[in-house]
This record gives C-alpha cells, structure tokens and sequence, in this order.
C-alpha cells in the first residue's frame, strides 16, 4: 500500500462524515430550490429577486453584516494589540475575559440583551437620565438593537483571530520603525497592520458569515418588524409553510456567504503555495 493510498483510507471517515452531514444536506436544499409541482423550475428564486419586500431583507442582511463586522474589526485591532503588549498574567486574564462570554449560550446572552435595551432596560435610562434621548425612546426592535447584540456575541472571533497573527509579530520591527522616526500611529499604520491583515481579514469572514446566517439574536432584537434572511427562511418553513420558497432563499444566502468565501481561499492559497 502506497502513501497516497494510506492517506486516502485515514481520511475516508471523514470524508464520508463531512458527506453525510455537509453535502447531502446542500444537495437536497439545491433539488427542493428547483422543485414545483410540474418538475424543474426556478420561480422560487424569481419571486424572490422580483419581490421588492425580500430583496429588502437581503439589503438589511448585507448592509448590517457588513456594519457588525466593521465595528468588531474596529474594537478588536486595538484590544488584540493591548493584549500583546501587557504582561503574561494580565494577557492570560484578558484572553479569559474575552472568552468568557462563549462559555454562555447565544439565547442567555441576547435576553440579557433585551432587559438592558427594553423602554424601561438600563441602557434607555441612562440615556434619558443624561438628556441625550426623549421620554419615549427604545432600543428594542431596532437595528441598533441587532448590531449591539451580535458584536458582543462575535467579538472574540474577531480578537482571537487578530491576536493569534499579532503575537507572531516581531516587535523588533516597531523598534525599527520608531528609531527610524515614525510616530506611534505611523508605526501601527505602516508596519502592524499591514503584518496584522491576514488576521483580519480572518475575522472579518468569520464573523461576516456568522451574522448573515445568524438567527436567534437578530429575531429576539429585531423582532418581526425587522427582519433578516435568517428569519424570513424560518418563516417560510414554520408560518407558510412554503419549503421550496424556504430552500431557494437558503440557496441565495448559501452563494452570498461563497462569494465572500471563495476569494479569500484563492488568495490565501496563491500566498501559500
């Protein structure tokens, strides 16, 4: 038995186990997309790219995932950066801090969420107390609602993900560029980030493609008022229920989350071999 041979029987398991529970699965959600009662048919998928409501909620889809990660990016750079540059007994604590909140379940986390942002939650009276906002403001079924709740829930994703490229940073390098003359920020601009972006980059699809295909928090936050793929699938299976209807949406989000994905592999891949 050659070694090809022998690698291919050691990762037969696997491959039938990803077929099974990854494949099969998406081949029947592609057959179910482009069933009708006559056979083949793609009206699910024109009702849904001719229907303003729906491309609506595919809009809120992007535009929000692209929001909530832009925000974790932002608040995870700095924290990852701080976390390299403490000592090892606070950076140990600080990793914990940041992986805590995974060890709680999303749904326990987003009704936390909903006492903190109902009319009469803590985050609304703070904000009335300090005048900022009228007697009748609400954070609860808002957008702003959505984007709260899902950085705290993808945060650590985006930091690990950092930290993990940033503490093989050499940091003879920022030594380098601060004798040379360059500024804290200059530093952090020209050599950190650029030797962070794979990071990144990382985190950014990791947590892009969670909140596209994230259910439980945008429904608890947003309600039916506010609506994202997620959730109209879910509708489409339990309310209509319509399950072709269902399975070309899922298709659709399926090829939104492959052409964010499928880039990123081929430039990983180009940079690696």
């Amino acid at each position: 038995m050659n070694d090809r041979t022998e690698n291919l029987m050691l990762a037969l398991p696997g491959i039938l186990l990803l077929g099974l529970a990854f494949f099969l699965p998406i081949a029947q959600m592609l057959l179910l997309s482009i069933s009708g009662p006559e056979g083949f048919t793609l009206a699910h998928f024109v009702r849904f790219l001719s229907d303003p409501y729906y491309l609506n909620i595919l809009w809120r889809t992007v535009r929000l995932s692209v929001l909530i990660t832009v925000i974790c990016a932002l608040i995870g750079f700095p924290l990852a950066y701080i976390m390299t540059k403490v000592g090892p007994k606070l950076r140990l604590w600080l990793v914990v801090i940041v992986i805590l909140p995974l060890m709680t379940s999303v749904v326990v986390r987003t009704f936390g969420w909903m006492v903190l942002l109902s009319r009469s939650g803590l985050v609304p009276e703070i904000l009335r107390d300090m005048g900022l906002v009228g007697r009748t403001f609400a954070l609860m079924q808002t957008e702003a609602a959505i984007v709260i709740g899902m950085v705290q829930v993808l945060l650590p994703f985006m930091t690990l993900s950092i930290l993990g490229v940033l503490a093989r940073i050499d940091g003879r390098l920022e030594e380098a560029a601060r004798t040379m003359g360059c500024s804290f920020l200059q530093t952090i601009r020209t050599v950190v980030l650029p030797l962070a972006l794979p990071g990144i980059v990382a985190g950014s699809l990791l947590c892009f493609t969670l909140s596209a295909s994230s259910f439980v928090t945008p429904n608890l936050l947003g309600g039916t008022r506010i609506q994202v793929l997620a959730a109209s699938i879910y509708k489409s299976v339990t309310a209509t229920p319509d399950w072709p209807f269902a399975a070309a949406q899922a298709v659709i989000l399926f090829v939104g989350i492959l052409l964010v994905l499928v880039p990123y592999i081929k430039l990983t891949g180009a940079k690696n071999g």
